[in-house]
C-alpha cells in the first residue's frame, strides 16, 4: 500500500484486490477434509448440532496461522487444541451466571491476548482460543450434568486432534519441506524485486511512486530472508550441525541475500545513469538483460520447489553478451567521433561500464545458483568454496521473563491485551443485558477488528464490516433459495474451500466468503432463516464501532509519539553499516569480513522496514494526531536512498584495491558519521540537531581529484588509444563510483538533517 491518504476511494477499492500469486488450493482442500468429516459424521448419525462442537474445534485449530518447521507447527496445533478445549470447559462452568461470565471473559481474553508477546504463531493460537471461548459461551456451553460436559469437551478435543493428525500426514515423508518452501519464496519475491529494478531502467514517470513500491518489495525480500534463516535455524541448529541438505539450503539463502545486495546497487546505478543522454543508447539492451534475469530467478524458485535436476535460464547469456557488445560499440563511436571527449561524457561511459559489469556478475551468480541446485538434485557433492556462517539461534527469554518485562503500560502488547479484554467484556455484557439475538457476533467482530494500533484497527474494521455486509447478503440469498440441509452443508463446504484458498491473497474477500460459511453452519446447528444474515450484518457494524472507539479512547499510544525512537534506531543501524563499509575503503588491507558487513546491512534493512511500517501506521491514524506527513515521507525516502548508496559502495568494494585514495575521504566520512550521530542523539533527546558542518568543502576537493583522474586518462587514451591497462585506468574505475556515491550520500545526509531539524522544531 502506498503512502497516499487511505481515506480515498482508491484505497477502499484496493482492499478488495487480490495480491499477486495463486490461490492456495491445497489449503482449501485441507479445510474441506477437516470440516467435511465431522459434518458428515453428524449428518449420518443425526447428531448435527452435537457434531458442531467437533467441527468448530477442528476448524479453529486449522485456522492457526503456522509457518516454520513441522515441529513448530505441531507444537502450535497441539497448543491450540488444548487451549480451545480448556476455554470450552471454562465457558461451560461460567455460563448462565452473568456475575461470573463477565470477569471470566475479561481474564480469558486478557490472558489469550498476552500470547502475542511470544510471537505471531502464539498470537494466532491466542486468537482462535478467544474465538472458541466467545462462541462456546453463547452457543454450546451449559453445565447441565457432568457427563454431558465431559462429552462436549471430548468432542472439542477430538476435533482439534483430527486437524493436527491430518496436518501431520506428510511431515515424516518430507521433513525439510518447510525450509524448501521458504527458500523458494525468497527467490520468488527476489524476482519481483528485480522486476521493479527493471522498471527503473525504463525511466518511470512517477519516480516517487516507483520508489515506494521498490522499497516495499525490498522489505518483503528482507523479511522473507529473515524468516528463511529462522526456519533453517529451528531445523538444524538443534542438531550438532547441518547435513548436506541443510548446507545446500543455507547456501541458497545466503546467495539470495547477495543477489539482493547486487540488485540494490544496480538500481542505484540505473538511477544515476537514467538522466544521461549516453544511457539511452544502451537502454534497450539493459532492459532485455533484466527481463531475462527476472525469468532466470523465477526458474530458480521453481527448480527449488519442484526439485528439478536441470535449470533452464532462458536467453540470459545471450542478452548479457548483446549488452556488452553494444557497450563496446558505443565506446568506439564516442572515441572515433570526438578527438577531445568531455569528461562528463567519459563519466557517463564509465557508469555504463559499471552497469554492464553488475549485470554480468548477476548473470554469473544466477548460473552458480543453477549449478548448485542441479548438483544437489543429482546427488553430487559440491564443496562450499566460500565462508558461510551458521545462523545463531535467538537467545529467547523464559516465559516468565518475557511476561515480566512486558507487564507494564510501556508495552504496546500489554496495553492492547488490556484494551481487547475491556472491549470484548463490554460487548459481552451489552449483548447479555440487552438480550441481543446472536449478540456474540458483536463480541467476535470487536475481537477480530481490534489491533494494537489505530491504523490496523480501522483497516481491519473496514475490511471486516464491508466483507460481512456482502457476505451476509450472499448468505441471505442462499438461505432463501436452498432449503435442503444436505445442500446447505455442501454450500458451506464450498464457501470454506474458496475462502481458505484466497485467504493469503485478500483478507477482505476471505471475509466475504467466510461470513456466509459461518451463517450456513449456524443454520445447520440450529434451524434458522435468512434473518440470521441481517443480524450478522447489524452486529458486525456494532462490533466494528466498539473496536474503533476502544482503539481511539482506551490507552492510545499514537505513532507520532513513538516514531522518533524508531527513527533513532534506524539512523544508528544505517550509521553502523556506513561506518563498516567506509572502514573497508580506508583500510582495505584489514577490511572486515563479508559476514560482518552482511550482518550490519541486514540489521539496517530490518530497521528501515520497521521505520516504514511505523510511518505507514502514522498515516492510518486520525488527521488531528498525525501532524505533518510530508516531512516523514521525505525522511523515509532519503534514509532508503542513503542505505542504497552505502550498499552500492559495499558492492563496489569487491573491485577496490586501495592503491589510490582521495585525500579528503577520511575527513569527509568522519564528518558524515558525526552528523548522523548527532541526528540520532537529537531524536533521542527530542531536541533540534546541531548546525550542519560544511560537507561540500570536502566533497569539492574529491570532485576536483576525480576530474584530474578523468583528464589524465583521456590524455592517456589520446596518446596511446590501444592501451588497455594502466594505474590511471585502475584509479578511474575504482574512484569514479566512489566519488558519485559520496556525492549522493552528502546530498542525502543534508536532506535528512534538514527534515529532522524541521520535525524537532
Amino acid at each position: 500500500m502506498s503512502f497516499k491518504d487511505k481515506r480515498r476511494l482508491g484505497w477502499l477499492l484496493q482492499q478488495f484486490q487480490l495480491k499477486p500469486g495463486k490461490p492456495d488450493i491445497f489449503s482449501g482442500l485441507r479445510s474441506l477434509l477437516i470440516l467435511g468429516v465431522p459434518i458428515g459424521v453428524g449428518i449420518i448419525t443425526g447428531q448435527g448440532a452435537t457434531s458442531a462442537i467437533a467441527t468448530m474445534g477442528a476448524w479453529f485449530v486449522g485456522m492457526v496461522n503456522v509457518e516454520g518447521t513441522y515441529r513448530q507447527k505441531a507444537t502450535a496445533l497441539a497448543a491450540a487444541t488444548i487451549g480451545i478445549t480448556v476455554v470450552f470447559l471454562i465457558a461451560s462452568l461460567a455460563s448462565g451466571h452473568l456475575w461470573l461470565t463477565i470477569p471470566v471473559t475479561f481474564l480469558v481474553i486478557f490472558i489469550a491476548a498476552l500470547a502475542s508477546l511470544y510471537g505471531n504463531v502464539a498470537g494466532s493460537v491466542g486468537l482462535v482460543t478467544s474465538i472458541m471461548f466467545v462462541i462456546a459461551l453463547a452457543k454450546f456451553a451449559s453445565f447441565s450434568n457432568l457427563s454431558t460436559l465431559i462429552q462436549q469437551c471430548a468432542l472439542c478435543l477430538a476435533g482439534g486432534i483430527w486437524t493436527t493428525v491430518l496436518s501431520s500426514v506428510l511431515w515424516i515423508v518430507h521433513p525439510d519441506a518447510p525450509v524448501k518452501e521458504v527458500v523458494a519464496r525468497c527467490y520468488d519475491s527476489l524476482s519481483k524485486f528485480v522486476d521493479l529494478a527493471r522498471e527503473r531502467a525504463l525511466n518511470p514517470e512517477d519516480v516517487q511512486e516507483w520508489t515506494q513500491r521498490f522499497v516495499q518489495t525490498q522489505d518483503i525480500v528482507t523479511q522473507d530472508l529473515t524468516f528463511a534463516r529462522s526456519v533453517w535455524t529451528a531445523m538444524w541448529t538443534r542438531q550438532r550441525g547441518a547435513n548436506l541438505r541443510g548446507n545446500y539450503f543455507l547456501v541458497l539463502i545466503e546467495d539470495a541475500n547477495q543477489i539482493l545486495n547486487s540488485v540494490v546497487a544496480l538500481s542505484e546505478l540505473l538511477a544515476i545513469a537514467s538522466t544521461n543522454q549516453l544511457y539511452l543508447q544502451l537502454q534497450t539492451e539493459i532492459e532485455l538483460a533484466m527481463e531475462q534475469l527476472i525469468i532466470a530467478v523465477q526458474m530458480l524458485s521453481q527448480a527449488i520447489t519442484k526439485e528439478k535436476k536441470l535449470v533452464h535460464l532462458g536467453d540470459l547469456d545471450r542478452t548479457v553478451e548483446a549488452l556488452e557488445h553494444q557497450r563496446l560499440v558505443i565506446r568506439a563511436q564516442l572515441f572515433n567521433e570526438n578527438a577531445n571527449i568531455p569528461t562528463k561524457k567519459y563519466a557517463e561511459l564509465l557508469n555504463l561500464n559499471k552497469i554492464t559489469i553488475s549485470l554480468t556478475n548477476l548473470a554469473q551468480q544466477i548460473h552458480t545458483e543453477a549449478e548448485i541446485i542441479a548438483d544437489f538434485q543429482q546427488g553430487k557433492q559440491r564443496p562450499i568454496t566460500r565462508n558461510i556462517s551458521l545462523p545463531t539461534p535467538p537467545n529467547n527469554s523464559t516465559i516468565i521473563d518475557t511476561l515480566g518485562n512486558n507487564f507494564t503500560f510501556d508495552s504496546v502488547l500489554f496495553r492492547h491485551a488490556l484494551r481487547l479484554a475491556l472491549i470484548t467484556t463490554f460487548a459481552q455484557f451489552l449483548a447479555s443485558v440487552l438480550q441481543i439475538p446472536r449478540g456474540y457476533w458483536i463480541t467476535l467482530t470487536a475481537l477480530f477488528a481490534l489491533k494494537p494500533n489505530f491504523g490496523g484497527t480501522s483497516e481491519t474494521t473496514v475490511q471486516r464490516v464491508i466483507g460481512t455486509i456482502f457476505g451476509g447478503i450472499i448468505a441471505i440469498a442462499v438461505l432463501l433459495l436452498v432449503n435442503n440441509h444436505l445442500a446447505i452443508a455442501l454450500c458451506f463446504l464450498l464457501f470454506v474451500f474458496t475462502a481458505m484458498s484466497v485467504r493469503s491473497l485478500s483478507y477482505s474477500i476471505f471475509t466475504i466468503l467466510l461470513t456466509p460459511a459461518i451463517i450456513l453452519l449456524l443454520n445447520l446447528i440450529n434451524a434458522g432463516d435468512w434473518k440470521i444474515g441481517i443480524l450478522r450484518i447489524v452486529d458486525s457494524l456494532v462490533g466494528g464501532v466498539l473496536a474503533l472507539l476502544g482503539s481511539y479512547l482506551l490507552f492510545p499510544r499514537w505513532e507520532r509519539e513513538q516514531l522518533p525512537a524508531q527513527l533513532e534506531k534506524t539512523i544508528r543501524a544505517n550509521l553502523a553499516y556506513f561506518q563498516q563499509v567506509i572502514a573497508n575503503y580506508l583500510h582495505p588491507q584489514r577490511s572486515a569480513s563479508t559476514d560482518s558487513v552482511n550482518t550490519l546491512r541486514h540489521q539496517a534493512a530490518l530497521e528501515n522496514a520497521n521505520a516504514s511500517a511505523a510511518a505507514q501506521r502514522l498515516f492510518s491514524e486520525p488527521r488531528h494526531v498525525q501532524g505533518e506527513i510530508e516531512p516523514v515521507m521525505t525522511l523515509m525516502l532519503y534514509i532508503r536512498g542513503f542505505f542504497g548508496s552505502v550498499t552500492t559502495l559495499g558492492e563496489h568494494m569487491r573491485e577496490f584495491s586501495g592503491e589510490y585514495q582521495f585525500t579528503e575521504l577520511n575527513r569527509l566520512t568522519d564528518t558524515i558519521i558525526q552528523v548522523l550521530e548527532n541526528l540520532a542523539d537529537a531524536l533521542q533527546q527530542r531536541q533540534p540537531p546541531q548546525q550542519l558542518p560544511a560537507l561540500d568543502s570536502y566533497l569539492e576537493v574529491i570532485q576536483s581529484q576525480i576530474q584530474q583522474l578523468h583528464t589524465a586518462r583521456l590524455s592517456e587514451i589520446a596518446t596511446n588509444p590501444n592501451i588497455l591497462t594502466s594505474p590511471t585506468l585502475q584509479a578511474v574505475r575504482e574512484q569514479t563510483p566512489l566519488s558519485i556515491e559520496l556525492e549522493r550520500i552528502v546530498n542525502e545526509v543534508k536532506v535528512i538533517h534538514c527534515v529532522i531539524a524541521r520535525m524537532q522544531n
